[in-house]
C-alpha cells in the first residue's frame, strides 16, 4: 500500500482546480494531510510544493513546522525556489512545539513567544500571511471560571508580544482550536478581544472539538475573527459527501461570515489513503462553490 500511495503521489497527473472570478474561496492544502507519507519518508517537505501543484492542482500551501527537516537559510531558499518553479505560494505555517503561550511562569511564556519569532521570519520570506500558533497552558488545563480568566490574561501577555513582532513583517498570528481549553470557542474569542490586535485572529478547524461542544455553533463564534479556515475532513462516500461532518452547513457558516480567503484541506482519515482523501475534499469543495453561486 505504501508503494502504491507513493506512485500516486509522485506519478499521477494533476487535477487542476478552476478558480474563476465567480468562486468565493481560494483553495490551499494543509501539509498535515500528507503527514503519514512524510513521516514514512515516502516524500519530504521539499516535495510538498510540487505535489500540491502537480497532483492536486492546488496553489496555496499550509506548511507544518514539525514536518520540516532543518529550517536553515539554505533550506528555506530551496523551498522558496520550489514554490517559484511550481507556481505555488505559502499561505501560512502551522507552528507546534515552541512552548506554552499560557504558562503560569512569565519567563516561560514569554520565551515561547520569542521561540515563534523565527517562524514569523521564515513565513515572511516564503510569502505567507500568517503563523498558526497554539493557546496551550502548560502543566495542566485550567478549570473553573477564575482559572480560565487567569489563563486568558497570561496568554494575552505573550500573544501581544508575538503580534507586535509579527506586525513588523506584516504577518498575522492566528490561533486554531487545537484541543483542551483552546477548543472552547468562547475562551478563544475572549482572548481575541483582550489582545485586540489587527493582526491577531483565528483559524477555525471543523474537526477539533470535543463531543459536548456543538461544532457548528463553535465555528460560527470563531468566524468573525477568522484569517483562515481549516477544512478538517475524515471520510467521503461514493456520492462525494463527507460522512462525519455536515459540510454544506459548515461551509454555509463560513460564507455567511463574509469570509473570502483560503480554505485549507486537512484530511485526517484512515479509510481512504491520504491521496484519495485530499482528492475527495477537493472535489467536494469545487462542487460546493459551484452550487453556491
Amino acid at each position: 500500500m505504501a508503494s502504491m500511495e507513493r506512485r500516486s503521489l509522485l506519478a499521477l497527473p494533476g487535477l487542476l482546480f478552476a478558480q474563476g472570478p465567480e468562486k468565493k474561496f481560494k483553495l490551499s492544502l494543509a501539509q498535515w494531510s500528507l503527514h503519514k507519507a512524510i513521516q514514512s519518508r515516502l516524500i519530504t517537505n521539499l516535495d510538498f510544493p510540487r505535489i500540491a501543484r502537480e497532483q492536486f492542482g492546488i496553489e496555496g500551501l499550509e506548511y507544518v513546522n514539525q514536518l520540516w527537516q532543518a529550517p536553515t537559510s539554505d533550506y528555506v531558499r530551496r523551498l522558496k525556489a520550489s514554490q517559484v518553479s511550481t507556481g505555488t505560494k505559502c499561505v501560512l505555517i502551522m507552528c507546534d512545539g515552541e512552548g506554552f503561550m499560557g504558562h503560569p511562569e512569565k519567563p516561560v511564556r514569554l520565551a515561547a513567544a520569542v521561540n515563534h519569532y523565527k517562524w514569523v521570519d521564515i513565513t515572511a520570506e516564503l510569502g505567507g500571511h500568517s503563523i498558526r500558533t497554539n493557546m496551550y497552558p502548560g502543566p495542566k488545563q485550567p478549570e473553573g471560571a477564575a482559572e480560565v480568566a487567569a489563563f486568558v490574561d497570561r496568554c494575552a501577555e505573550s500573544f501581544t508580544d508575538l503580534c507586535a513582532y509579527a506586525r513588523k513583517a506584516n504577518l498575522n498570528v492566528i490561533i486554531e482550536n487545537h484541543g483542551g481549553v483552546s477548543s472552547q470557542p468562547e475562551v478563544v474569542v475572549s482572548l481575541m478581544k483582550k489582545v485586540n490586535a489587527p493582526n491577531f485572529g483565528t483559524l477555525p478547524d471543523f474537526g477539533n472539538f470535543p463531543k459536548e461542544i456543538d461544532r457548528y455553533d463553535a465555528v460560527k463564534q470563531l468566524m468573525p475573527h477568522a484569517k483562515g479556515v481549516s477544512f478538517k475532513c475524515f471520510d467521503f462516500d461514493a456520492a462525494g459527501r463527507e460522512t462525519t461532518i455536515d459540510m454544506d452547513k459548515m461551509m454555509g457558516i463560513v460564507e455567511a461570515a463574509g469570509y473570502r480567503g483560503y480554505v485549507g484541506i486537512e484530511y485526517e482519515g484512515n479509510r481512504l489513503t491520504e491521496f484519495e482523501g485530499i482528492q475527495g475534499a477537493k472535489r467536494y469543495l469545487a462542487q460546493w462553490t459551484a452550487h453556491a453561486n
